[in-house]
């Protein structure tokens, strides 16, 4: 299994400027504490289980840039009906990490469930997505994310990762990173402006 820190890491040594990542849950903070981009959004006090159908409108309104979603094996649980969307939508500048930590972590902690049995890469797969990949291995996973960011999407990588113990995010100015200090709708005017106001 990964760290959070060996799954993002290496995800901000390849990210672009222009790249938009949209994370949610358990990675939040710790991605904020490695990239300081208006064009970083945190899906995480918003409705639970949407970061990916986010990611998918970004990538549908900004087809010339590419979007990272990382989003939550809870959160990629409760709507899995997006992984169809996004093959109809055929958003090949969509990559979708989902991050396997087996529970609910900024909730509370509450396991997910069936944690541990579903396979969200095969899931994928017979939704019709480009690319899928799974991996438990931190130099198999970077050694491959080149690959995985590069080929043409929609194309999901899920990411086993140690599960930690990030609590609720706040809003205020206490939060380590300055897409975490402000309100979520102030956030989205600032990520609209870094978009080109579309």
């Amino acid at each position: 299994m990964l760290t959070p820190s060996q799954l993002l890491e290496p995800l901000v040594r390849l990210r672009r400027p222009e790249d938009v990542v949209v994370t949610t849950m358990s990675v939040v903070r710790p991605w904020g504490l490695l990239s300081d981009s208006d064009l970083d959004f945190a899906s995480a006090d918003s409705a639970m289980g949407h970061a990916a159908d986010l990611a998918l409108g970004i990538a549908m309104a900004q087809p010339m840039r590419r979007v990272i979603s990382l989003n939550g094996d809870g959160s990629m649980l409760m709507s899995l009906g997006t992984l169809a969307t996004i093959v109809a939508a055929d958003a090949t500048n969509l990559r979708l990490i989902v991050v396997d930590n087996g529970g609910y972590e900024i909730t509370g902690g509450q396991p997910v469930p069936a944690a541990g049995r579903i396979d969200y890469a095969r899931i994928a797969a017979g939704c019709g997505f480009e690319a899928v990949d799974s991996t438990d291995d931190p130099d198999l996973y970077r050694a491959g994310l080149p690959g995985f960011l590069e080929r043409p999407g929609p194309s999901l990588l899920s990411v086993k990762v140690r599960p930690g113990e990030e609590p609720p995010i706040s809003r205020r100015p206490t939060e380590p990173s300055r897409y975490l200090q402000s309100s979520l709708r102030d956030w989205s005017r600032t990520m609209r402006a870094a978009l080109g106001g579309t």
